[in-house]
């Protein structure tokens, strides 16, 4: 049994397939508190949160309640809540009620919000005097790091964004300061694509993927030296954002180059680490820190809290320098609530609204409790589940005549767990030619449906079965027009979900786990092989 099946499943309720709104204007009441469950996990976003009404789920197929029946392997782009994890946000939420009770929600927010601050520290074991700045997203997260190198290298400033390819959609729009949606995640309406007022700046997007080779471009690490070239010569300091790792899997650029480029223009320089898939050891995140980067994290990719739980870790040396400065940006002031912030940042949180970010604050608690969860598994079974999982991912991928699996992503040996690959993208092919990126999204979105009534016999068995992959990756190929990549991932909850300390029931959830990777497989090759275009239009209509 997993470790979690004990606790059931709440039923989502009509009410939950709609978003639940509070005022953001104002700090909050223990009124907004009572809302269901479901309603305040997915509150405090942006549109992607927003729920389609007849399906039940977002954008990434996910619900607001556990879904523990779904084959869950889309770690790279979102995962549904696990019961462990809904256990514990509505513990939380219940504990925030006794103690606003006394304080208000506002302070007593405030507090628990700054108590999770030093959980997170001590999980990733990080130095006490580390800055963490929580945000709704990875996303948002871009827009802090932005804001915080120009107030310590100035307005004249330019984003170059190593693997923009293999980013979030955002990341275009946030690397220019600019909106990425319509409304923001604390309720303002927005203009996308128009500026942020006081963080507009200049941008240069750096590809990594060769569209011919299906694989990193091999001129890209001399790209990124030349793009911060020009940006300083043009009088400009950089912030440059790369990649650890990209949806891919990929890391990009490498350490020397990062080094050639700080010894070349020391102190013009600010790097910020896109490590929001969080696919890299904590000693690595040290080393970062340690270097004075700035480091993007989620709860929500690889530790499979649900979507929406961003940071920035901001390295103990800058944290110190930003304690005493005054208001950023101004547009800032639509992203972000006074309890984003750090305690002894006093001044940036005197100049931030005062609002209570119930959803953000519960994702996140959830989030903490599959990082908990997943390093109080022992290191050398996450080691061993990870590697063979891994291991028979890939050859069950280069089995199957319907996929084609790219080369997985190069990997640090010494990067603990993280030495070997946990994402495994790979094309679809019928008959030897490459199906097109329109109808790679009909059979991820077909993937996530009950398609049982459309077939009969083994077929309707394998037919049954919800899979939930990383959403399709879009390539535009010199020969075959555009494509998309899928991916199978591994995540913590693969580790923390088969872990016990009996080997013979580790074992049995090990193989219980494999057999879920080859039913995945078997899906999609069946709808590949049996299921023509029209009627992947067909199955998927109200998905």
């Amino acid at each position: 049994m997993r470790p979690d099946a004990c606790i059931m499943a709440p039923v989502a309720s009509s009410s939950e397939i709609s978003p639940f709104r509070s005022d953001r204007g104002r700090q909050g009441s223990l009124r907004d508190l009572f809302a269901l469950l479901g309603d305040l996990l997915i509150d405090g976003g942006d549109a992607r949160l927003a729920l389609d009404r007849p399906w039940g789920r977002n954008a990434y197929g996910c619900g607001p309640a556990p879904s523990p029946d779904i084959l869950n392997f889309a770690s790279s782009t979102a995962s549904s809540i696990s019961e462990r994890a809904y256990a514990r946000a509505e513990l939380a939420r219940e504990r925030l009620m006794h103690a606003a009770i006394h304080h208000g929600v506002g302070e007593a927010l405030d507090r628990r919000t700054e108590e999770m601050r030093g959980e997170l520290k001590t999980l990733l074991g990080l130095d006490v005097g580390t800055g963490i700045v929580f945000s709704p997203s990875g996303t948002d997260a871009q827009l802090h790091a932005l804001a915080l190198s120009q107030a310590l290298r100035g307005d004249a400033l330019t984003t170059i964004v190593v693997a923009s390819d293999q980013t979030g959609s955002g990341t275009q729009f946030t690397a220019r300061g600019r909106h990425f949606c319509v409304t923001t995640a604390q309720g303002a309406p927005v203009q996308k694509g128009g500026p942020i007022e006081g963080l507009a700046v200049d941008s240069v997007a750096v590809p990594l993927l060769d569209g011919a080779t299906l694989a990193p471009d091999g001129d890209y690490g001399p790209a990124v030296v030349a793009a911060v070239e020009t940006a300083i010569a043009s009088g400009h300091a950089v912030l440059l954002q790369v990649m650890d790792a990209s949806k891919l899997g990929w890391r990009a650029p490498d350490q020397s180059c990062l080094d050639e480029i700080v010894r070349r223009w020391p102190g013009q320089v600010q790097v910020v680490v896109d490590a929001c898939q969080m696919r890299l050891g904590r000693r690595r995140i040290r080393n970062y820190l340690d270097r004075g980067y700035l480091v993007l994290v989620t709860g929500s990719k690889f530790f499979g809290g649900p979507a929406f739980s961003g940071a920035m870790l901001v390295p103990p040396q800058l944290a110190c320098v930003v304690e005493g400065r005054g208001p950023l940006a101004a547009g800032l002031s639509d992203y972000v609530s006074r309890s984003d912030w750090p305690m002894s940042w006093t001044a940036l949180r005197a100049a931030s609204p005062e609002r209570a970010n119930i959803g953000q604050w519960l994702r996140w608690e959830a989030a903490l409790e599959e990082i908990s969860a997943y390093y109080n598994v022992p290191d050398r079974y996450r080691r061993m589940v990870l590697r063979e999982l891994g291991t028979i991912t890939e050859s069950l991928l280069m089995l199957s005549p319907m996929l084609r699996p790219l080369a997985v992503a190069e990997t640090v040996a010494d990067d603990e767990e993280f030495g070997q690959p946990a994402i495994f993208p790979f094309a679809l092919q019928r008959d030897g030619s490459l199906l097109g990126a329109g109808e790679v999204q009909l059979i991820h979105r077909a993937l996530q449906r009950d398609l049982s009534a459309h077939f009969s016999g083994r077929a309707a068995e394998v037919a049954a079965r919800q899979c939930l992959i990383g959403q399709p990756v879009r390539v535009d190929t010199p020969e075959r027009g555009s494509i998309a990549l899928l991916r199978l991932c591994l995540g913590a909850r693969q580790v923390t979900e088969t872990w016990s300390d009996d080997l013979t029931t580790a074992r049995v959830n090990i193989d219980a786990e494999i057999g879920r990777i080859a039913d995945v497989i078997a899906k999609i090759e069946l709808l590949v092989t049996d299921v023509s275009s029209q009627d992947l239009r067909d199955m998927c209509d109200g998905i």
